[in-house]
């Protein structure tokens, strides 16, 4: 329905919205409920009260926006499993010589791929490459991450398809003026800010960030297990010889991982939980000391060594087996679950050697641990198996060099067809979400992606999230709530420059964007900047320009963006570290885009 939930005005719809929204700003804020869940809450919380009909409760779902959002997506996917950002990367290495020219060479590098990529697909294609390049060169991970992060965000600003917060201020113009924005008419502002912002990281931000984390022996795990490593005698008396090996995790709860089986002169690696036990087999486990205290009774075992004088780390590791540091991906399978529930050891055939989040190791039971995303795992495993594990769990590897993620295919074709969809979209040939749609369709025709890697590749809770708030954002312009919010703003016109009111509305959707989704900020706040813009009677773009690069500027903190958090565990960052950098960096985006926004989209 074009027109939208019926404008009735009425003041009690207006206090009812904004109480809704009041307290799903809080929940976001809070992150105690996923946001795709909040979204859906304040949806079903504005239908039952009358706010927005219920027949169009769910029309977000079919709205350009979000189908765009989600074949850009795919895509990605495509683009990754091609391997051509892999050739890129090759200019990169004579840059990392000095610590500018490394950081300027990755957030330059993945603010160019971010341009027309996912920003956290560009980020996690770039994310292995940075710490490979930081354990080469002797350089703090902690020192790279976060301006490749950053980097990542800013070249979303660029194109129409670069970041979700783009796609749906161009439907909302589309809404207002029968015309969204084209493919490159986010570039001038865009590109001014992007280039703005990778000098600004590149000369001047990484030396506001603290130096942690130096990994410059090579490929040193981040976890020191030492300590949990201990040795283990299986007894002819044990009731669990002759029994599988699964059956004995399966006593421990999946608290201890059995990482090495001595039997005779035979050393065998992650044996199988399928290999049955004998007695005088030698286990060599990974565990907590009351984990191991409660194995070994119930099993009836004997202890033959523990602490550091058990096993080295560096022996549970050989030509068939390896130990690897992956990072937990947003939208993995792995969130909110445990190992245990996961089966990690007999579904996957990877031990669960240690955690760590925010940069710092959790001791307790790991069989119970529920995993967030940016938590670091130490996994050990099969080479061999290892890919495919980690792209069926949502993992991203970190410390192992050479490890691909799934298959290298479509260098040329996956390419065409995506440059044949852009020509489409700025030729005005066809309309953004059909044309993106036909590249993702052909892409999965042509085979260079299964169905199973389509699905897999939609950020489903971005989806949910975009298709729930969709309605209520048309809400709070029916109600008049965007009026009622830009009233203060439009009372100083008559004393204050427009573009002083343009970079106050910057901030607000900054400010917002720090503690709420991107998307769903440019969801709310698009609205209430073309409310601004009406007031003054002015044109409508530079305002929905304003929110745009406003709402992809989320530097404070890492829960505005997944790409901040994603680099939050491998680079040892708390939570105070990101405005270090990202304050400076969110005024010098102020003084450049508003200028750069009037200039090309005079008020």
């Amino acid at each position: 329905n074009s027109e939208g939930p019926r404008a009735t005005g009425m003041p009690a719809e207006q206090i009812l919205l904004f109480a809704i929204l009041g307290i799903a700003l809080l929940l976001f804020a809070w992150g105690r409920f996923r946001y795709d869940l909040v979204a859906v809450a304040a949806l079903l919380a504005a239908t039952i009260g009358g706010i927005v009909p219920s027949a169009e409760a769910f029309s977000g779902f079919g709205h350009p926006a979000v189908i765009t959002v989600a074949a850009i997506l795919i895509i990605t996917r495509a683009i990754r499993n091609s391997g051509v950002v892999d050739l890129i990367t090759a200019w990169l290495l004579p840059m990392t010589r000095s610590t500018t020219g490394h950081v300027f060479g990755l957030s330059g590098l993945v603010a160019i791929c971010s341009a027309f990529m996912n920003n956290v697909g560009a980020l996690a294609v770039m994310l292995p490459v940075a710490l490979q390049s930081a354990y080469s060169t002797g350089r703090s991970p902690s020192t790279l991450l976060l301006p490749l992060s950053f980097g990542s965000l800013l070249g979303g600003l660029i194109t129409l398809i670069g970041t979700p917060p783009n796609i749906v201020i161009s439907a909302l113009r589309r809404q207002e003026t029968g015309e969204g924005f084209a493919m490159f008419d986010f570039a001038p502002a865009g590109l001014a800010v992007a280039i703005a912002g990778v000098a600004f990281i590149s000369l001047v931000g990484w030396r506001l960030l603290p130096t942690r984390d130096s990994r410059s022996e090579g490929d040193r795990p981040l976890h020191d297990i030492e300590d949990y490593i201990a040795e283990v005698r299986m007894p002819a008396k044990s009731p669990y010889v002759g029994r599988r090996l699964v059956d004995l995790e399966t006593l421990a709860q999946a608290d201890v991982s059995v990482v090495a089986l001595l039997r005779r002169k035979d050393r065998m690696l992650a044996p199988s939980g399928f290999l049955k036990l004998q007695a005088g087999d030698i286990l060599t486990v990974e565990s907590d000391a009351e984990s191991l205290r409660r194995l070994v009774e119930k099993a009836e075992l004997e202890m033959v060594g523990a602490g550091a004088g058990a096993t080295k780390p560096q022996s549970l590791s050989s030509e068939r087996v390896g130990l690897v540091e992956a990072v937990v991906t947003p939208n993995s399978r792995m969130e909110g679950r445990t190992a245990r529930s996961l089966r990690l050891h007999t579904r996957y055939g990877m031990n669960l050697l240690a955690v760590s989040r925010q940069g710092e190791p959790i001791n307790e039971r790991l069989g119970q641990l529920r995993f967030q995303v940016g938590d670091v795992l130490l996994l050990q495993g099969e080479h061999d198996a290892m890919p495919e594990a980690f792209s069926a769990l949502g993992c991203l590897p970190l410390a192992e060099r050479g490890l691909n993620i799934g298959r290298r295919s479509g260098m040329v074709t996956t390419p065409l067809i995506f440059a044949l969809a852009i020509i489409t979209v700025v030729t005005g040939v066809l309309p953004p979400h059909i044309a993106f749609v036909t590249a993702a369709l052909a892409i999965v025709l042509t085979g260079e992606l299964s169905l199973r890697e389509l699905y897999e590749a939609i950020d489903w809770p971005i989806i949910v999230l975009l298709g729930a708030l969709i309605p209520v954002g048309m809400a709070l312009e029916a109600t008049g709530g965007t009026q009622t919010i830009a009233a203060p703003i439009l009372a100083l016109a008559g004393d204050t420059p427009v573009w002083l009111i343009l970079a106050l509305l910057m901030v607000v959707t900054m400010l917002v964007s720090d503690i709420m989704n991107n998307a769903a900020t440019a969801v709310l706040m698009g609205p209430i900047g073309i409310s601004i813009a009406k007031g003054l009677e002015a044109s409508v773009d530079p305002f929905l320009m304003a929110v745009a690069i406003g709402a992809s500027s989320t530097f404070l903190t890492p829960i505005g963006h997944q790409s901040n958090l994603l680099v939050m565990g491998p680079g040892g960052y708390r939570f105070g570290d990101y405005w270090r950098m990202g304050l400076p960096l969110d005024l010098l985006i102020v003084v450049v885009a508003v200028p750069a926004i009037l200039v090309v989209w005079p008020v």
